[in-house]
C-alpha cells in the first residue's frame, strides 16, 4: 500500500510540473497570432493575455455580428486614469497590428471605460499599424508616443 501512495504522489508531482511547464508562456511570439480575424476567439484571447495586464484580464468579448467589428477586453485591476489609459493605447495598438478585421476596442477597467478606433490610433501614430512585422518595433513606437507626459491624453480627448 505505500508503494502505491508514493507512485501516486512522484505521479502528481510529475503531472503539476508538466503542467507548470506548459501553462502561458509570456515569452511566446505574439506575432504567430499576425492576421488573425476577430471571430478567432483563441487568438485574440492568446494575444490578450499576453499584453500588458493580461494577468489582470478577467474576460472578453468579440463583436463579430456586424460591421465594423470589435472587442471588447474587462480587466479586474485598480490602477490610475493614466495607467488604464496608457494600457489601453498599449493593449489597442497589438491588436490592431495582429487582428486585421478589429476596427474598435472597448476597454473596461474597474470603473472607466475606454474606447479606441483603428481609424485614430492609426491617426494619433501617423503610421498603418498592420504594416509592422514584429514585437520590438511595435513595443519601440508605442513606448516613444507613451514617454511625452500628455500624449495618451491627446487620444482620448
Amino acid at each position: 500500500m505505500g508503494k502505491m501512495i508514493k507512485l501516486m504522489l512522484f505521479s502528481l508531482t510529475i503531472v503539476i510540473f508538466l503542467y507548470g511547464c506548459n501553462s502561458n508562456n509570456k515569452n511566446e511570439d505574439i506575432f504567430q497570432f499576425k492576421d488573425s480575424f476577430v471571430g478567432d476567439n483563441s487568438a485574440v484571447g492568446n494575444i490578450a493575455n499576453q499584453l500588458r495586464s493580461g494577468e489582470n484580464l478577467k474576460g472578453f468579448e468579440l463583436k463579430t455580428k456586424e460591421k465594423p467589428y470589435g472587442i471588447i477586453l474587462n480587466y479586474d485591476w485598480l490602477a490610475s486614469e493614466q495607467d488604464y489609459k496608457e494600457t489601453a493605447i498599449y493593449n489597442a495598438t497589438f491588436l490592431f497590428a495582429l487582428v486585421q478585421n478589429a476596427e474598435w476596442i472597448t476597454f473596461n477597467f474597474d470603473n472607466q471605460e475606454y474606447q479606441i478606433t483603428k481609424e485614430n490610433l492609426q491617426a494619433w501614430y501617423g503610421k498603418e499599424l498592420s504594416k509592422f512585422d514584429n514585437e520590438e518595433k511595435l513595443r519601440k513606437l508605442t513606448e516613444e508616443y507613451l514617454k511625452e507626459k500628455n500624449k495618451a491624453g491627446e487620444l482620448f480627448k
